[in-house]
């Protein structure tokens, strides 16, 4: 029971700070559903949020490079090694942030041009950028406390910053009649203020662990050189995954059917529901895979490796269950005010056996790259992701000619397999990982 309630200990605060995100995106949508021209409204917020998640999600190598080396370091004791982790992660962070608005213009117009985005869309977005450097920074300090073990932190500063974005919003939106740039400027409260809470507790938590470093010892080139090349490896995968995704949404759009479209939509919604839930898991597994490392602790290590697995099939088992007995009225969340909410379901009812399926296909990789974080084990995150995607693309172009969309929820359901099962296959059905534990 030890090990199962060192695993729930991280992974339920993140699955609730997981939970806060989709949440803060409702209550976003349904403001800007309220102000003038509520429809182009809406859909200039829906670009420039994708805008933003693209830019963060490009930015996650920070978090994901933070954590396991901490998490190594922490498992040692080392605390001149986490201390210098925190410092680089605020480094790196800041210089990132600092890129992001002093090339702001470019970015945007960049941005705007590929997503066809209006004034509206320009103005949210100049407005927005000024969160950038907190939302990186968030990801740095987020990073560095799971590797340290620490799952509330994050998740205190996750409801605090959701609630005071919604609270802003709705202030600066209507009493100051800001319309959708005040959606945007309580983004910048909001972020900033997370960051300003992160920093004052943390210290608050951690400041006896901290040891006095100098600035050359956090710009060491070879420490910093590992940084980056795990790092180099984290870029490669994410932008993967943005081809995915993309690819997904765009080849959805080209089937000439706008119902298949938004099915396929709302169905990826009901993944999105499920992955909410293993990434909390995910998270689990990359803390204690770098501890127990760290601390040469392979009895330990094999241990947590196996529950995280158990834990993530179970969660795959009981959103199967779910899907099997409750999926129409899950859909009905989602178009319950379309007039063709009938004809959408009965669409859906077409590709519903994908996913039913694929919580099962989907639960190893995240567990894995869970445990590829935590081992420091890049290469291996980038090798598997690089060819799972070429599957994806390959599959999808042979077989889209002869069962239409069937063929882009095959691809997308072997893609997700295929991650979890080459990472077990590349790291020697994780004997490389178990390897590292060894005194």
């Amino acid at each position: 029971m030890g090990m199962n309630r060192e695993i729930l200990r991280i992974a339920l605060p993140n699955i609730i700070s997981n939970i806060t995100v989709p949440i803060m995106g409702i209550a976003g949508t349904m403001i800007a559903g309220h102000l003038n021209d509520s429809v182009s409204t809406i859909g200039a917020l829906a670009i420039g949020v994708s805008i933003f998640n693209f830019i963060y999600w490009n930015c996650s190598f920070i978090r994901m490079g933070t954590s396991g080396l901490t998490a190594q370091a922490f498992g040692a004791g080392d605390s001149r090694t986490t201390t210098l982790m925190l410092a680089r992660a605020v480094a790196v962070s800041l210089v990132v942030g600092l890129v992001a608005l002093i090339f702001q213009r470019p970015l945007g117009l960049g941005a705007l041009a590929i997503m066809n985005g209006n004034d509206m869309v320009a103005e949210y977005f100049f407005a927005r950028i000024w969160a950038v450097p907190a939302g990186v920074l968030l990801f740095g300090l987020n990073g560095w406390l799971t590797g340290m073990q620490n799952a509330i932190i994050p998740m205190i500063v996750a409801v605090t910053v959701n609630i005071i974005h919604i609270v802003c919003s709705l202030f600066f939106a209507f009493p100051l009649d800001m319309g959708i740039v005040g959606i945007a400027y309580a983004s910048v409260v909001a972020q900033w203020t997370g960051v300003i809470a992160t920093i004052v507790i943390t210290w608050w938590k951690f400041r006896k662990g901290f040891v006095k470093v100098t600035l050359s010892e956090v710009l060491d080139m070879q420490a910093m050189k590992e940084f980056f090349l795990i790092n180099r490896d984290i870029i490669i995968r994410t932008l993967c995954i943005v081809a995915t995704y993309t690819f997904f949404t765009a080849a959805s759009a080209r089937m000439g059917d706008d119902n298949i479209l938004a099915v396929n939509t709302i169905l990826l919604q009901l993944f999105t529901l499920f992955s909410y839930m293993n990434d909390g898991f995910a998270f689990a597994a990359e803390a204690l895979t770098g501890r127990f490392i760290g601390a040469k602790d392979q009895p330990s290590l094999r241990d947590a490796v196996k529950k995280c697995v158990i834990w993530c099939l179970v969660v795959a088992v009981i959103y199967i269950g779910i899907y099997i007995g409750w999926w129409r009225e899950l859909l009905s969340l989602f178009i319950s005010d379309s007039a063709d909410a009938n004809l959408l379901l009965d669409y859906a009812g077409r590709y519903i056996g994908w996913i039913i399926a694929i919580p099962l296909a989907a639960a190893m990789p995240f567990v894995m790259d869970g445990i590829m974080v935590g081992a420091t084990q890049s290469r291996i995150m980038r090798d598997s992701m690089v060819l799972s995607t070429i599957a994806y693309f390959a599959l999808f172009y042979a077989f889209e000619p002869f069962i239409g969309n069937n063929a882009l929820w095959l691809a997308f359901s072997s893609y997700m397999f295929l991650r979890g099962a080459l990472q077990y296959l590349m790291s020697g059905r994780l004997n490389k990982i178990y390897d590292k534990a060894e005194r």
